[in-house]
């Protein structure tokens, strides 16, 4: 009997596609919150294009297996066809280097290094060992390829098939003979006096020595790295140099462990995570190794322009020192660890970076405070660098085509000017300067962003993704190579992701809309094009509902600034109804678009709760990607400030146009979107009458040093923009229903954070709160069990606590 219910069980419901479509609406949690790739389709990803141009490649998912697999298909279209594991062994791995006449690429597949003949499509593999092979470049103007090798530089000779070890890092400090001791030189003087057989042996010693001495000439000097690792290796253009990045790793910091209760063995298992924010961090030091002086070097930055300011947060601290008390009983911790006022910031140096003819060489360096990035020249034969360009930012530097390491950068072909992108305009744009002069020229201007750039094969024309329609559409541009006027090459309203086929006659475009997911088109690489479609992925059952397209909306924030949104409204509103806002997660990122959002679930739960008469509001608050500097930095060393202000102004616009009840508004989002959720909770307790903290960050000091060290500086040093940011100081203002969800294997945002405030609030006496917890679930949840189960509570709190008594009939069901 047993046997017959298991096997009953794992046939499941044998339900045809109508059958499906029939039952998707009406739209239920449980319905939506399955395994997407069962249920909605998968939509192609990872695009490239064969090398000769005449398939393309990317992964999909139509047949609704465990994981995707690699597609290709014609651009002429017909049906794509799965690639199978043995051609896959086969084809040339994506990417790779291109040589400067674009007839050879190099590149590396499973760990080994292979060439391979553009015109002849000819693959040769120039390595095959049980080490892995990394980071192929051409070396030498082309003649040569380099590589590494277990932290070593070797180049390959094409054309005599001689391979050459190029550095010899070793880690550790060089070895002594130990004769260094005064009593250890008198003993072996005397030795040396006493017996013929001794003074024989250390003669033929030193003759061996002085033969070693003269074959390891013909060898790479040994440089001793001490506890430091040698990453980048490059070798110059003349071959005269190898440059190469010193590493220091911090030892001894403590690393937060996150115990996993439910494992194959039975036991508790603790997972190793990452240490918290204003720990030690690596250190990084450029290394140059002059090969025919046989010398190294390391470039130092004490002339560095601004590298001796300090922080302007710092000039508050010297008129208030101490941090006010926060609304909630607990005590702020307001430590401070005071710099000397002369001292040097420590650098991130990356590159060097060539350019074509080899003469001349280029750095990216950034302050670890992320408050400075400066473009240099470099001269090797003097270790001299000249500056070429700063840019600096009180609050912190990033932005698209930027980011938080060297960037978006690269030499034009004349050998004589840098592009690079820089918000120094308030929006991030491209730029040239040029290293003769000096002379800094902006190629694009306005009030949008260029997200991406890369240059045509020629060298002639810019290929720009950029905002410049409007802030939630992305289009695919070219332009001339010194500027000029931007033609626009894609045009439906959307997003765009282009990838250029190897002749550059055609692209492969990512394309969707808010209401579709993404899939695969082709079109000629020519103004207003016609696109056609190459892929289909999505199921009858996900098309038979009716999925709506958000308005995308501005609010009128209270200082003035426009906040983008996306507004969902039910056909027929009810007066006085219920909203719902949610608030998107990681900061830095863009929701209130007109592609598919990332954040596909909670879309189409926006679709349920409209379903069920709600209003539902995606804002891009201060802090989100797409809208320039001001918006990106808007949340500077108060967290919980600008973004949730943007919040309670996005629930005014709601009942003063839209005819919500303002005692009928919830609040939810996960991560940052959690963290929020929180602190409207805490801080905005009449504004928000429910919230749902999904994975939130309760207590920034305990968040990882790469993200918040940007936004509120070091704990020890700036104590004042934790305390106002962190939602555990301000959990006394608790009013409303609030459900808190989070996974006990997240690694990101640990368990720990929502404990701490578990207790926090157990100690406040607060009542009306409630924990869901997830023991197998990390940051992002993967089961659907766990989607379904936490969006039910999600439901249920909106349903209970937003809607009159009686209204919400149902809403802890099924639903």
């Amino acid at each position: 009997m047993l046997k017959r219910l298991l096997l009953l069980l794992a046939a499941g419901p044998a339900l045809s596609p109508v059958v499906r479509a029939q039952q998707l609406a009406p739209l239920t949690v449980e319905k939506i919150m399955r395994d997407p790739a069962q249920w909605i389709g998968s939509s192609p990803s990872n695009i490239y294009w064969a090398e000769d141009g005449k398939r393309i490649y990317f992964t999909w998912n139509p047949e609704k297996a465990r994981r995707d697999s690699l597609y290709s298909i014609s651009p002429s279209g017909g049906s794509a066809r799965k690639v199978s594991q043995r051609k896959q062994r086969e084809l040339p791995a994506p990417g790779g280097e291109y040589d400067q006449r674009r007839t050879r690429k190099v590149y590396e597949k499973d760990g080994d290094i292979y060439l391979l003949d553009l015109k002849t499509q000819r693959v040769r593999r120039i390595t095959s060992t049980a080490e892995r092979e990394l980071d192929p470049t051409f070396a030498l103007q082309g003649r040569l390829i380099s590589y590494t090798r277990a932290g070593n530089l070797y180049t390959w000779d094409p054309t005599t098939g001689e391979t050459v070890q190029r550095t010899d890092f070793r880690r550790g400090n060089r070895p002594t003979d130990g004769s260094s001791d005064k009593s250890d030189k008198f003993l072996k003087a005397q030795q040396l006096a006493l017996f013929d057989i001794i003074r024989q042996k250390d003669q033929d010693a030193k003759a061996r020595q002085r033969q070693q001495k003269a074959l390891a000439r013909l060898r790479p000097k040994a440089i001793w790295l001490g506890q430091q690792s040698a990453r980048n290796l490059r070798l110059s253009p003349d071959g005269r140099y190898v440059t190469y990045t010193l590493v220091q790793e911090p030892s001894g910091e403590k690393v937060a462990l996150v115990p996993n209760f439910v494992t194959a063995s039975g036991f508790t298992e603790d997972i190793n995570t990452r240490t918290k924010v204003g720990a030690p961090q690596t250190a990084y030091q450029l290394g140059l190794y002059d090969i025919g002086r046989d010398t190294t070097f390391v470039l130092g930055y004490r002339e560095l322009k601004g590298l001796d300011e300090q922080p302007a947060y710092r000039k508050e601290y010297q008129l208030q020192p101490k941090a006010p008390a926060p609304a909630d009983s607990a005590k702020a911790t307001t430590a401070k660890k005071e710099k000397p006022a002369n001292e040097l910031r420590r650098v991130v140096p990356y590159g060097p970076f060539w350019s074509e003819d080899g003469q001349r060489a280029f750095l990216v360096i950034r302050s670890t405070d992320n408050k400075d990035r400066w473009i240099v020249g470099l001269d090797p034969a003097t270790q001299k660098i000249t500056l070429l360009d700063r840019q600096h930012d009180d609050a912190w530097i990033n932005g698209p085509g930027i980011g938080y390491e060297e960037g978006n950068v690269g030499w034009l072909p004349d050998s004589r000017r840098i592009w690079f992108q820089s918000e120094e305009s308030g929006y991030s744009h491209l730029y040239t300067v040029d290293v003769t002069t000096g002379q800094k020229k902006a190629l694009t201007s306005g009030k949008f962003e260029v997200q991406k750039a890369q240059l045509s094969q020629d060298k002639k024309t810019w290929y720009l993704t950029a905002n410049k329609v409007h802030p939630g559409e992305q289009h695919f541009y070219r332009m001339p190579v010194s500027g000029g006027a931007l033609t626009q090459l894609t045009s439906l309203p959307g997003g765009s992701e282009v990838t250029i086929s190897p002749d550059e006659k055609m692209l492969a475009v990512r394309y969707s809309t808010a209401n579709t997911p993404w899939e695969l088109y082709v079109m000629e690489n020519k103004p207003g094009a016609n696109m056609r479609r190459l892929t289909h992925s999505t199921t009858p059952e996900f098309e038979s509902y009716a999925w709506r397209t958000p308005e995308v909306i501005t609010i009128k924030a209270r200082d003035g600034a426009d906040v983008y949104a996306r507004l969902y409204r039910p056909t027929s509103p009810q007066a006085q109804g219920p909203a719902v806002i949610f608030v998107h997660g990681a900061g830095y990122l863009q929701n209130a678009h007109k592609w598919w959002s990332t954040y596909f679930r909670e879309y189409m739960f926006h679709n349920l709760l409209v379903d069920k008469g709600y209003t539902v509001l995606d804002i891009d608050y201060r802090g989100s990607a797409g809208y320039g500097r001001d918006v990106r930095t808007g949340i500077y060393r108060f967290m919980g400030g600008k973004d949730l202000s943007d919040q309670v102004d996005g629930a005014k616009l709601l009942t003063e146009k839209y005819g919500v009840n303002p005692q009928r508004i919830g609040i939810y989002g996960g991560s940052y979107g959690g963290f929020i959720t929180l602190m409207a909770m805490f801080t905005q307790p009449d504004v928000f009458k429910a919230g749902a903290a999904l994975r939130s960050v309760t207590d920034w000091a305990h968040y990882n040093h790469p993200y918040t060290d940007n936004i509120l500086n070091e704990p020890y040093n700036d104590s004042l923009a934790y305390v106002r940011s962190s939602p555990i100081y301000y959990a006394n203002g608790l009013k409303g229903a609030l459900l808190m969800c989070h996974g006990m294997v997240d690694t990101n945002v640990h368990f720990q954070d929502i404990v701490r405030l578990t207790q926090r609030l157990i100690e406040l006496h607060k009542e009306n709160w409630e924990l869901a917890v997830y023991p197998v679930e990390n940051h992002g949840f993967e089961e659907p069990a766990s989607w379904t189960d936490e969006y039910k509570r999600i439901l249920k709190l909106f349903e209970t606590n937003l809607k009159p008594t009686g209204a919400a009939g149902g809403s802890t069901g099924g639903q």
